[in-house]
């Protein structure tokens, strides 16, 4: 008897210790189930595709991509290939360049279009595939040609050069306005059309780079590695985006969605983000950005 209440005090005084904790992230699977870090690390690795879904200015999503990184590294024994939003088809020579230590890191960061939060948010995964001999690859079309595109949709694509036209997925560009991504776009605040001939164009903008990127993937999957790409939720949300290009050439790809978002309370999964990837890391609302 005295053993069975001295366990429900030390389980009740366990509870008032630790239930008081702050969780950093809690992760779900797309039905709502909490599901533990290890749990994504084991699909991850036996899938062809990871696209890693972030919140640009969060980060534990930041960590967690670099986590995610090393660990299936580690599982695959260096069988993955790196790729992200953050760097522009166009500055993929500057990039090798970097990596395979032809070029400073001062030179490269300097000359490069780098996001203004690079050196806190992207610099690790950089700099963990340069010392891995990792193949980290540029995948988004370069901003000039995505403004093009938003101001006189994707006709403008067709005067490129030859060359020019390298940087950007193959013309002419498949899309499907009903696709809820970019339905959604035209009925944000803000973006009525002033200053374009069309607001139509606006989520047209927003295909070219997801058909940029897929096409970049497409282009550098290798048998037996694993490709991991980084970029912001939107573009692969509700099995859209990037998620849907490549499923329109590679259907029998296999492809793991991972979303970010924000929540007041961790304890569930709240409804508007139910099944919005397979898995859902979700964090404070209060958790402080990055810039």
């Amino acid at each position: 008897m005295k053993q069975v209440l001295f366990c429900l005090i030390v389980c009740l005084i366990s509870e008032n210790v630790f239930g008081q904790d702050k969780q950093a992230y809690v992760i779900y699977n797309g039905k709502g189930e909490r599901v533990v870090y290890q749990n994504v690390v084991n699909v991850v690795k036996n899938s062809d595709l990871l696209l890693f879904g972030e919140l640009h200015d969060n980060p534990i999503a930041h960590w967690l991509e670099l986590e995610l990184t090393r660990d299936v590294f580690d599982a695959l024994k260096g069988n993955i290939i790196l790729g992200a939003e953050m760097f522009e088809t166009d500055n993929q020579l500057i990039l090798d360049e970097y990596l395979n230590g032809y070029i400073s890191q001062q030179r490269f960061e300097a000359e490069a279009r780098l996001w203004p939060n690079y050196k806190t948010d992207y610099k690790p995964i950089v700099e963990f595939a340069k010392s891995k001999g990792l193949r980290f690859v540029a995948t988004n079309i370069p901003r000039r040609y995505a403004s093009m595109v938003s101001a006189g949709g994707f006709d403008t694509l067709l005067s490129l050069s030859q060359q020019a036209k390298l940087y950007i997925a193959p013309l002419p560009i498949e899309y499907d306005p009903n696709l809820g991504c970019y339905k959604s776009m035209l009925g944000m605040m803000d973006m009525p059309g002033k200053g374009r001939s069309n607001p139509e164009f606006f989520p047209m903008a927003q295909a070219i780079k997801d058909a940029t990127m897929a096409h970049c993937i497409m282009e550098n999957l290798r048998g037996n590695h694993v490709f991991i790409h980084f970029h912001g939720s939107f573009h692969s949300n509700n099995y859209e985006g990037i998620y849907w290009y490549v499923k329109h050439k590679l259907p029998n790809l296999k492809i793991v969605t991972v979303a970010t978002v924000t929540q007041d309370d961790l304890s569930t999964l709240n409804q508007e983000s139910m099944g919005i990837a397979d898995f859902i890391i979700v964090v404070p609302d209060r958790m402080t950005r990055t810039y």
